[in-house]
């Protein structure tokens, strides 16, 4: 059986409505996803790596049966290179492909974004983009891969001081609408070397995905 095609489209809503599943006007954004990117959920479903995320998948899930309220982890490593955003993405698409998971990747290292581009897309407007006001609505930042049900958002802009969006009532409240919409959150943190952002995350999320690759993460970067 042939591998599925990289190339995929998403889709930004437009509508205010809360659900983005019945949102009424979404707007098309083209692009491919380049295949060194690694994302081998999408690129090579039938292969060793694509099996691999499918079994961190499913013991999310029996986690999740035993620890009821786990919704939303964020993914982080002890040092830049270990290959988070990767998870990240891979681990996003598995849920959204296996189990139909409504879910959202957030890009969450406003600092060093990474998730964009290895969907291979180019910048567009996100979390600092909401913050500063160019738009009002969170919802309208939300971009969904289309066929699938997965939703992007982005960190947008730069900002001087991105732990002042993360510590905002607005912010959280914002995370909790989430919360209540998606399945599955899956956040892109920043390497534990940013400890201030993953500790920010932290008070967020349910759960933290800690990654660790052999020969990159020295032992005293991790907890």
């Amino acid at each position: 059986m042939a591998p599925e095609p990289a190339a995929a489209s998403l889709k930004a809503e437009e509508s205010a409505n809360a659900d983005p599943a019945t949102a009424q006007k979404r707007r098309l954004v083209n692009f491919e996803i380049p295949l060194e990117s690694r994302l081998v959920a999408l690129t090579e479903p039938f292969g060793l790596g694509a099996e691999k995320f499918r079994i961190l998948a499913a013991r999310l899930e029996n986690l999740r049966k035993k620890q009821k309220d786990l919704k939303s982890l964020q993914v982080t490593s002890g040092v830049i290179g270990e290959g988070k955003t990767l998870i990240t993405g891979n681990l996003g698409l598995t849920f959204a492909k296996c189990s139909r998971s409504k879910v959202l990747l957030i890009e969450g290292d406003l600092h060093c974004p990474k998730l964009a581009a290895v969907f291979g897309l180019s910048p567009l407007p996100g979390v600092t983009d909401w913050w500063s006001g160019a738009k009002q609505d969170i919802q309208h930042s939300l971009y969904q891969l289309q066929d699938l049900p997965l939703w992007l958002l982005l960190a947008g802009g730069t900002h001087e001081q991105p732990s002042e969006i993360l510590q905002s009532p607005r912010f959280a409240e914002a995370f909790a609408q989430f919360s209540r919409q998606f399945d599955w959150i899956v956040v892109d943190s920043a390497p534990m070397i940013s400890a201030v952002a993953v500790n920010l995350w932290s008070r967020l999320v349910d759960g933290t995905l800690l990654v660790v690759r052999e020969g990159v993460a020295p032992v005293k970067a991790l907890p």
